[in-house]
C-alpha cells in the first residue's frame, strides 16, 4: 500500500508532529488553510470513519478534540473548524481530521460549498425517515 499518512505514521515521510501517541498522530498541514492547520489521523490505515472500528472511535476522537483545544490557546486563535471528508474531496485516501484555527474575519466563509433549504417539509421529513431508516438497520 502507498499511502502518505501511513508513512508519515510510520515516520519514513517527514511531516511536523504535534502528538504522537497509540492512537492517533496529528501533525501540521503542508499547506495549511491558515499557520497551526494540524492533520490527525489514526495509527492504523482506515480509509473513512465508517471503517474505523467502533472501539477505535472514542480514543481517536479524544486526541483530535486534544488538538483543538490546544490550538486555540497556541496560536491565540478565537475558534477552531473540526471537519472530516469521507471519499469525496479526500485527498489523502486515509481518515484525518483537520483542525484548523479560526479568527473573525479571516476570510473563511463558513462550509466550503454552497447551502440550500429543503423545497418544503415534506421533501426535509422524507429524507430524515431514510436516514432514520438506515440507522435503525445493522451497524
Amino acid at each position: 500500500m502507498d499511502c502518505v499518512f501511513c508513512a508519515v505514521v510510520a515516520g519514513t515521510e517527514p511531516a511536523h508532529r504535534v502528538l504522537d501517541d497509540e492512537a492517533a498522530v496529528a501533525f501540521l498541514d503542508r499547506r495549511p488553510l491558515f499557520p497551526g492547520h494540524v492533520l490527525v489521523v489514526p495509527r492504523a490505515h482506515h480509509r473513512t470513519l465508517a471503517d474505523l472500528p467502533a472501539e477505535a472511535v472514542g480514543p481517536f476522537f479524544l486526541r483530535v478534540r486534544r488538538v483543538a483545544a490546544a490550538v486555540e490557546p497556541a496560536l491565540g486563535a478565537a475558534g477552531s473548524f473540526v471537519a472530516a471528508n469521507n471519499r469525496i474531496s479526500q485527498s489523502v485516501p486515509h481518515l484525518h481530521v483537520h483542525v484548523v484555527p479560526r479568527n473573525p474575519k479571516d476570510g473563511l466563509r463558513g462550509f466550503f460549498w454552497p447551502r440550500r433549504a429543503y423545497p418544503d417539509e415534506a421533501a426535509a421529513a422524507l429524507v430524515a425517515d431514510r436516514l432514520r431508516a438506515a440507522l435503525a438497520g445493522p451497524g
